[in-house]
């Protein structure tokens, strides 16, 4: 990559670490936070459903509008719409408002991510792309880790000091990217005409398209991944008596192999494998790792589970990303956007199905996830793959 592409890459990833960190931020005060307000585990459920809804319902638009307007005015709205949303989260007393500020992030949320990845392509060549998106989601996954120990420490200042400070760094990434980034839309993309259509109206469309496989598969991961982690801390701590410094270690180990694999390692294996036998060998990976989670005997056996499924996902993350991206043609911003969709359903059901069934029993989440990751597999085995 030139010096310039590196410039611009280094600034997408800024960006999408203070979103994904701005989020993990309040994880750590959250409990404390909603019993000072007289509100428990429905509140904490609801707000991660109410951000994924609202980023699923904007994230067919936000495709379109970053094909339409560009790239750099989406990101730099999502942008905002994070610091607004922590901004009334901070101000706020009341679990309405809190809800409200919650619908706030998704939409940013929802304007900014598909931007970055399409701005990803713009500026990336076909070989590149790998790397690109690898770069994006390394910093995604160091936002899961570094987002919670920083709103951790800050707690010692004050409850509400993570919300703060995360609206005042999400209004300075506002100015930064203002200042620092520009539009990478090639001039001969222009999609402006095309017709708004509704979110279920975009879904549909998207099964026409030649990344619709992929569509499918970041759904799956994304199910699996969010039923997993939902369940992960009772799971071990019912089964194992592990504590919640066990649980943090596992969440932090997973995230440093998320962004080691994810910065080194997905670049060479794409080149040496390809990223249609990469999606099968990995899909495979980790359902073999949903398997191992059921027998599990012991804590460190499980740990050992959880790090298998990790680095599996870690790097089916971006090989997705990179497929639909160059299956897309011109329509980036929309396939993205689709993209984002896509993980949105999949963040949705996963813990809602996961919950309901670790109720029935405990191994339940795991059968289910080993059972949709291996239809996945089979059926992207059959998925014949125009050339790229």
């Amino acid at each position: 990559m030139s010096k310039d592409q590196r410039k611009k890459l280094f600034v997408l990833m800024v960006n999408m670490f203070i979103a994904v960190a701005s989020f993990g931020i309040i994880i750590p005060i959250l409990p404390a936070y909603l019993k000072s307000i007289g509100e428990g585990g429905t509140a904490a459920g609801l707000m991660i459903a109410i951000f994924a809804g609202a980023q699923l319902l904007m994230s067919p638009i936000a495709g379109r509008w970053a094909d339409k307007y560009g790239r750099r005015i989406m990101i730099i709205a999502g942008l905002s719409g994070l610091a607004l949303s922590m901004f009334v989260f901070y101000l706020s007393d009341s679990v309405t408002v809190l809800y409200i500020s919650r619908v706030i992030g998704g939409v940013g949320a929802a304007l900014l991510i598909p931007a970055i990845f399409a701005y990803v392509a713009d500026i990336t060549t076909m070989d590149q792309r790998a790397k690109g998106n690898s770069f994006i989601s390394a910093a995604m996954s160091l936002g899961i880790v570094v987002g919670p120990g920083i709103g951790g420490f800050l707690a010692d200042f004050g409850l509400k000091m993570p919300l703060l400070i995360s609206a005042v760094v999400g209004v300075l990434a506002v100015i930064f990217s203002t200042f620092v980034l520009k539009e990478s839309k090639p001039e001969n993309s222009d999609v402006s005409d095309a017709k708004q259509e509704s979110m279920v109206k975009e879904i549909i469309q998207s099964t026409k398209k030649p990344y619709f496989i992929p569509l499918v598969i970041t759904l799956v991961m994304s199910f699996g991944l969010m039923a997993y982690e939902s369940v992960l801390g009772l799971f071990v701590d019912k089964e194992f008596g592990a504590s919640p410094q066990d649980i943090a270690l596992m969440i932090t180990a997973t995230g440093i192999v998320s962004v080691i694999v994810q910065l080194f390692a997905v670049e060479w294996v794409v080149k040496r494998f390809g990223e249609v036998k990469v999606l099968r060998m990995f899909l495979g990976l980790a359902a073999f790792g949903f398997l191992l989670s059921i027998i599990a005997s012991s804590y460190a056996f499980f740990f050992g589970v959880t790090m298998i499924i990790f680095l599996a996902t870690s790097i089916l993350r971006p090989v997705l990303t990179t497929l639909i991206s160059k299956l897309a043609g011109k329509e980036q911003g929309f396939a993205m956007g689709m993209n984002n969709a896509y993980m949105s359903i999949g963040n949705i059901l996963g813990p809602l199905l996961a919950g309901l069934l670790y109720d029935v029993h405990i191994v339940y989440p795991f059968i289910l996830g080993l059972i949709v990751l291996l239809a996945t597999m089979v059926g992207s085995m059959m998925w014949k793959v125009r050339k790229i």
